[in-house]
């Protein structure tokens, strides 16, 4: 198994690229079940997990093309084509792997009457269960059942439309009911949806493909069926964790990066909260410029839905408060257990204390580099950031979470000056 070295200490300084974004390809990829049309999408980044729902629609009978496209950040072009599918099966060996492989339930079941797919598997940060996918799909007129572990849906003539209030925000059940609407009976309101970038993204593709959308990126998401949609081409929204993450490593490392494509309209809470903690930071259209300006210092941060803070940067900024000036307290507000990585700086010499949702991060002078082991994909590069600024050497275990969401991490790095490795396992 692989592990990455890191020798801390060197300031980062150069430019780093930023690739497409994980969690919008993930349902835009899905979305290719909705149509016999040729769906081609450009700016995926090369990941495991993109791999793995790559293999989910493959196992469905779609076919499935992987090019490079050039670009500076090394992504992907894909071309998929649903119109032979000879399975409405999602397996157990492939969607334990990642949770958002459940997106398929919503496109199968609205194109083809029924669907059968495995309880999903993926990071252990919390129960993230899929109630919320069921009683949606109930809402538009599926009957579901558990049985075996796995769940079976129908609708032998056609999802109609209806009115799905969620009790809570949920992304992936936004997601997967914004597909399935597309192709119900006539018109569907989801109520208390998600508002994240990549939801819009994904009603952007749907509405290229001929979907009649409303509201994409509001609390409140109109959807008036169609009888099919069309292929179409999409470039995938830029990755905002990807930039706030390498935001961070300039912050934290005392150096300065220029982060380039990085759809910074996208971060404003990111950005907010980096500035509040005395980092330099200036914006530019699709870029952006991040150098340490003297000591970092203590800002609490609470994780929230888009606008909010993202509960995927959580671990990257406790890394930045184990070395800022002052006490700064981070509450996790979206996943249960999603504070997992402190075990693991606490052996590097970080400072926190954690009660209930909420972590008190008081700074250190500096951390020392540490064996240390990933527990989950956040979780994993916030001690990648943490090694960066530790003295000593930091070997990373586990790092296949790394892998889940992070395209050469130790390349872009080593880039800019770090003293980074990955070790073969």
């Amino acid at each position: 198994m692989d592990r990455i070295r890191i020798r801390g200490g060197a300031p980062l300084r150069g430019k780093i690229a930023i690739g497409g974004a994980k969690n919008a390809a993930l349902p835009l990829m899905v979305a290719s079940l909705l149509t016999e049309g040729t769906l081609r999408l450009s700016n995926v980044p090369d990941l495991v997990d993109i791999k793995t729902m790559l293999d989910i629609l493959v196992a469905h009978g779609a076919h499935a093309e992987v090019a490079p496209d050039g670009t500076a950040s090394g992504g992907r072009t894909i071309s998929m084509r649903a119109d032979n599918i000879t399975s409405t099966t999602a397996e157990y060996d492939l969607v334990r792997k990642m949770r958002a492989s459940v997106l398929v339930l919503g496109p199968l079941v609205a194109r083809f009457g029924e669907a059968k797919v495995s309880l999903p598997g993926g990071c252990a940060i919390g129960t993230r269960p899929v109630n919320l996918h069921l009683a949606g799909m109930q809402a538009l007129g599926a009957e579901i059942v558990i049985e075996d572990g796995y769940i079976h849906a129908k609708a032998p003539k056609g999802l109609k439309g209806g009115i799905v209030r969620f009790p809570t925000v949920s992304v992936g059940a936004t997601e997967d009911l914004l597909m399935a609407a597309t192709l119900a009976k006539g018109e569907t309101v989801l109520e208390n949806a998600a508002c994240e970038p990549e939801i819009v993204d994904l009603a952007k593709l749907l509405i290229a493909m001929g979907a009649d959308i409303e509201g994409a990126g509001s609390s409140r998401i109109v959807v008036r069926g169609k009888a099919k949609l069309n292929g179409t081409q999409h470039k995938v929204v830029a990755d905002r964790i990807e930039a706030g993450t390498y935001a961070i490593a300039a912050a934290i490392t005392g150096g300065a990066l220029e982060i380039t494509g990085a759809g910074v309209e996208l971060m404003g809470a990111v950005v907010e909260s980096l500035v509040n903690a005395g980092v330099d930071v200036a914006l530019a259209r699709d870029s952006m410029k991040v150098s340490a300006n003297g000591a970092v210092h203590a800002v609490d941060v609470s994780t929230a839905p888009f606008p909010g803070f993202p509960t995927d940067m959580q671990a990257q900024m406790m890394a930045l408060m184990t070395v800022a000036q002052g006490a700064a307290v981070i509450t996790e507000t979206i996943f249960e257990n999603r504070f997992m990585h402190v075990p693991e700086l606490a052996r590097m010499g970080a400072d926190i204390t954690v009660k209930g949702n909420t972590a008190i991060v008081r700074g250190v002078k500096a951390l020392k580099g540490a064996p240390v082991m990933a527990t989950d994909l956040r979780a994993s590069v916030s001690l990648v950031l943490a090694g960066l600024c530790a003295q000593g050497e930091t070997v990373v275990s586990r790092v296949y979470h790394l892998d889940r969401g992070y395209q050469s991490v130790d390349k872009k790095l080593a880039a800019c000056g770090a003293d980074i490795e990955r070790v073969p396992g």
